[in-house]
């Protein structure tokens, strides 16, 4: 059986086991001809999925044309390192054959010197349709879009359109339709193949033009564009300027890559990660970036404690405060975090608006009314019950009415700030998926300690 045949028979686990047994072997021969005989988003997958000695060595042993292909999926800080390393004139015949937003992609991370040495490398041709991708934000429709597409006039006839698409011999990858537009290269619309398979040859374009397609601005945010494209099930979209001239088309290849990029970027920035961090970047430079944002963690967690030392008076005198604390600013948080996650997540396919909003401030301001009433009383009949036949305890009714009554307090205020944090953050240009959870767990500690030994003291002292 050849190695391709059955390296494709085997579960991505064993295929990763069988070329991490051949590496330690020393079977060289072996692991090149398995990594040059798998796809190139594979072969990106095992480079991420290996500690950095052992994926220097399988870089080396990629052969030298498969090198832009493989450089295409990989994680931006790995891509990096190799693309960096490479002589500008390989890295431009590496990347040839990729479509202009790939190579774009690749280039735009690169320090400028180096950008420019590479470009130099290029044909005059490449060099221009590269330098215009570029001159696009990475996180826009521009800086997605493809160039590489199909124009035809709405005079001419589906025969003449049929003819010329032979003469061409290969069509741009993912290419559903083709786009019409006039003198000027402004969009007018589409035609999809199979119309152009299923008309009559003497029929023109015009009349088989479909002109209800919404073209996607050049300058639109990519999360919008991946709403765009989930919505309408498109496979492909045209990609037009200010004054509606056709600049390029994007494809759900390119979509799949922004949606996967926002749910890795959600959810690694809730630790203060990025979501191109390298799981098997070196010890040290691991620590650095994560020394950030525990230092950042300590300073707020110092902050929320400073409520207590307020409250030292009142816990002197009634230990049993210092046992139940905890338990009130932990729902709150929990509470607040549901409210946070839901109204990111919102945020992000563009469910909220200003209209709505309200709407949904009252709806999770009703729901942390109804499970502070419930809660507190299930733990405030608990901590009665406890304090009084068991520890029998003379403070065990205000325990008991004091941490019910700071959990109400502290579900409340944490669905308000869960709510209103990410659109306060989102108007003042911060990441909420990146900080919010930290304001919002220092304001539920800070406002469940309050609560708790706040009412403590109006009981015990």
């Amino acid at each position: 059986m050849p190695i391709l045949e059955h390296f494709e028979n085997e579960h991505s686990s064993d295929q990763l086991q069988r070329l991490n047994e051949a590496l330690q072997s020393g079977m060289f021969m072996q692991v090149r001809m398995m990594l040059n005989e798998l796809p190139a988003a594979d072969v990106a997958h095992f480079l991420e999925s290996t500690p950095p000695k052992e994926r220097n060595i399988l870089w080396r042993l990629i052969n030298t044309e498969r090198e832009g292909q493989v450089l295409q999926f990989l994680d931006d800080e790995i891509r990096n390192e190799y693309a960096a390393n490479m002589e500008p004139a390989e890295l431009a015949a590496a990347t040839r054959h990729l479509e202009v937003d790939d190579q774009a992609d690749i280039l735009g991370d690169l320090p400028d010197k180096i950008v420019k040495e590479v470009l130099a490398s290029m044909r005059v041709q490449d060099r221009h349709r590269v330098e215009h991708a570029l001159s696009y934000p990475e996180d826009t429709a521009g800086g997605l879009m493809n160039t590489d597409l199909v124009t035809v006039r709405p005079l001419v006839t589906i025969e003449v359109v049929l003819r010329y698409l032979r003469m061409k011999g290969e069509l741009p990858v993912a290419t559903d339709c083709i786009y019409v537009v006039d003198s000027e290269d402004k969009f007018i619309g589409s035609v999809s193949l199979s119309t152009l398979i299923t008309s009559q040859p003497d029929e023109t374009v015009e009349q088989v033009l479909e002109k209800d397609i919404h073209p996607i601005p050049v300058d639109q945010p990519d999360d919008e564009v991946a709403r765009v494209f989930e919505r309408r099930d498109l496979i492909s979209a045209p990609v037009i300027g200010k004054d509606g001239e056709l600049l390029g088309r994007i494809t759900i290849d390119d979509v799949v890559d922004v949606i996967i990029e926002d749910a890795d970027h959600s959810l690694m920035s809730m630790a203060g990660l990025d979501e191109n961090d390298d799981t098997f970047a070196p010890v040290v430079t691991s620590a650095k970036r994560r020394a950030v944002w525990l230092g950042i963690n300590l300073i707020t967690v110092m902050v929320a404690a400073s409520v207590i030392g307020v409250f030292e008076e009142t816990i002197a005198a009634v230990t049993a405060l210092a046992i139940l604390q905890p338990i009130v600013p932990s729902m709150g948080g929990i509470a607040g975090t549901q409210t946070l996650t839901l109204v990111i997540r919102g945020m992000s396919v563009g469910h909220i608006s200003d209209n709505n909003f309200r709407w949904l401030m009252m709806k999770e301001l009703g729901v942390s009314v109804l499970n502070g009433l419930l809660w507190s009383l299930v733990v405030g009949m608990s901590v009665f019950l406890w304090f009084h036949f068991v520890q029998h305890s003379e403070h065990a009714t205000y325990l008991g009415i004091t941490i019910a009554g700071a959990m109400v307090i502290n579900l409340i205020a944490g669905a308000t700030f869960g709510a209103i944090l990410p659109v306060m953050m989102t108007k003042m240009d911060i990441d909420p998926a990146l900080s919010g959870g930290v304001v919002l767990t220092t304001v539920t500690d800070m406002v469940g300690f309050f609560a708790f030994l706040g009412l403590a003291t109006v009981f015990f002292l």
